[in-house]
């Protein structure tokens, strides 16, 4: 058995899933298939979720209205039945609308959830069926009920042993060859929706991979494999062909987009391989990561995190830094789920570069209660594995550097963004 993952970008289009259709066709090994939400789903139900949080139930209703319609014009160039598609989506469409009009949002991370989380009930939904009807049988899976999590909405950990037992229960391949099932999501055990993390759906794959013994797990993305940068960003990048699960852990922890942070581990532990492969030519051998490689990477890997926020705190009295005011900060960071991806100190300062600017306001002003703060917005940290006195300054050249550090195979520099 062996685990497919497909994202969003994959499956935003008819042409898209047809090419899933292709993929799937391509091998007669039991599968069970990872789905993102289509395209720039989420992204929508989160506007949908900020208007119902407002009590603006016109408004979240009119943007859920642009999801259905995006959705439904896919379905009518997936087959000439024009009715098809609305059919098999009503039951989705009828039970959000009932909810936006007909309740009332509560904490913001459980509503979170409990909305933004149809982008995956809808993407599936649509694909397993359009599959069935074109011959590729399959048997849709609702993750909510099987992959099983604790309460901490937004950023739910698996409770993998129940997990396991639900999942072996669904997913009988001497009955059905392919299952498919939504990627990011799960839920409790109150039956309430949960989601692992935003892009988590590569997590998902990992998950069950893990808990169902797979041979693999492949994720199909619209890149050649794993690069050594972004070729949006940066030119004449290099194909990486193996990585170990080291090597994976230390570039998404970093930054790199390629793969979810968390979903390396699940992977290690069963010494499970993970292929990274090109969605639209899926005969190119794309990239492996696994427990050892013939030859280590010997190229430059660059990365680059965008939208962070260099935060700098120091006693109210000026006295030193001591360790109850290193302990005190990262127990407010925690507490408001910042990630803390460089840090600096000294005698009278501590730094540190963190992400997810919604909850930022609210831990600078506890942080207020006893530090000065002071903080930069608006930055991009390049983190340089491999690098060279040369290769540092021809991509730092010209760039206002905040912080750096250096160790003895990588270097980091936190940077304001060329937009500013």
């Amino acid at each position: 058995m062996k685990v497919y993952k497909f994202g969003g970008a994959s499956v935003k289009s008819a042409e898209g899933i047809r090419n899933v259709e292709h993929i799937l066709s391509m091998t007669d090994v039991p599968l069970f298939v990872i789905i993102s939400a289509m395209g720039k789903t989420t992204n929508a139900m989160e506007v949908v979720l900020n208007h119902f949080m407002n009590h603006q139930t016109t408004e979240a209703i009119d943007k859920w209205a642009e999801v259905e319609s995006y959705h439904l014009q896919i379905a009518s160039e997936l087959t000439e039945d024009k009715l098809w598609g609305f059919n098999v989506l009503r039951p989705i469409f009828d039970e959000m609308r009932e909810k936006l009009q007909n309740t009332y949002p509560g904490e913001y991370d459980q509503t979170y959830d409990a909305i933004v989380s149809y982008g995956e009930l809808l993407s599936t939904t649509l694909i397993s069926s359009y599959l069935n009807k074109v011959g590729i049988e399959n048997q849709w899976l609702d993750m909510r009920r099987l992959i099983l999590t604790d309460s901490n909405f937004r950023e739910a950990t698996v409770r993998l042993e129940d997990s396991q037992h639900q999942l072996e229960l669904a997913a009988d391949f001497s009955k059905c060859r392919i299952y498919i099932g939504q990627g990011f999501i799960g839920g409790n055990k109150h039956g309430q929706p949960t989601t692992l993390g935003r892009e988590g759906s590569d997590y998902s794959a990992a998950v069950v991979g893990n808990l169902l013994q797979a041979e693999s797990v492949t994720i199909w993305k619209d890149v050649p494999g794993i690069l050594n940068a972004d070729p949006r960003i940066f030119p004449n990048t290099v194909l990486i062909p193996e990585l170990t699960y080291y090597d994976a852990v230390e570039l998404a922890f970093s930054g790199a987009q390629i793969i979810h942070p968390k979903t390396i581990k699940p992977l290690e532990n069963k010494q499970i391989p993970l292929y990274v492969k090109p969605f639209e030519h899926p005969e190119m051998p794309g990239s492996v990561i696994k427990g050892s490689i013939a030859k280590p990477i010997d190229i430059p890997v660059l990365i680059v995190r965008k939208n962070l926020t260099l935060v700098t705190i120091r006693p109210l009295d000026f006295s030193f830094v001591l360790e109850d005011s290193l302990s005190k900060m990262f127990t407010l960071l925690h507490k408001h789920r910042l990630k803390v991806s460089l840090i600096q100190s000294s005698a009278v300062t501590i730094s540190v570069c963190v992400d997810n600017v919604r909850r930022l306001s609210a831990a600078i002003d506890e942080l207020g209660n006893d530090f000065r703060v002071s903080y930069n917005e608006g930055l991009e940290l390049l983190t340089i594995r491999g690098t060279s006195p040369q290769l540092i300054e021809k991509v730092t050249k010209g760039r206002d550097i905040l912080m750096s550090q250096h160790t003895r195979r990588t270097a980091k520099f936190l940077m304001k963004s060329i937009c500013q």
